[in-house]
């Protein structure tokens, strides 16, 4: 296993929309070791590969609060979404230090491959749900930032731009990488 870099907005990669997986193998399995690792280690609820500039459609969850529920979805899709909205607060693992309120729906059905390529369902609510919306829009190259006003996305975007050129001014005077 290895901790991966997470890529962080405003980098354009986070909009790259994911392709589906053809082959489970000891690579993808791998990968999702790793996505485990890095989402634990962070520490999320939830990680898309192309949070870690992977564009494969992977996500890894853990919504439980000892971490002690993994959960890996290959080739995930939401098939059945409740009809009922609810508007919570959300962050990102690549907006750091950023929460806001969104609106979901409060319940979904998902359908994916597990590891071993066999296909399963699962009904979701709550976090749960939201969880799988959230990584799944990564996966399809939205963030949960664009569920907001442009003006809230306009202030976000120069903020997190003008701390990214600070990041790359002071790695070009330390001479680190």
């Amino acid at each position: 296993m290895a901790k991966r870099e997470i890529l962080q907005y405003p980098d354009e990669r986070l909009r790259t929309r994911a392709r589906p997986v053809e082959t489970i193998d000891d690579r993808v399995r791998e990968l999702v070791s790793d996505m485990f690792e890095t989402m634990y280690d962070a520490p999320g609820i939830g990680l898309a590969a192309t949070q870690i500039d992977v564009h494969e459609r992977i996500v890894v969850m853990d919504v439980s609060e000892d971490g002690s529920e993994p959960m890996a979805l290959i080739n995930p899709e939401i098939v059945h979404r409740a009809d009922s909205r609810e508007i919570a607060e959300e962050g990102c693992l690549s907006i750091p230090g950023y929460a806001d309120n969104v609106e979901r729906v409060d319940a979904v059905r998902l359908r994916a491959l597990d590891l071993d390529g066999e296909p399963f369902e699962v009904e979701a609510e709550g976090l749960m749900a939201r969880c799988i919306q959230h990584e799944l829009d990564h996966l399809d190259g939205r963030l949960f930032i664009d569920y907001l006003s442009e003006l809230k996305r306009k202030r976000l975007r120069r903020r997190y731009e003008k701390a990214a050129r600070q990041r790359a001014e002071q790695t070009l005077k330390t001479g680190s990488v």
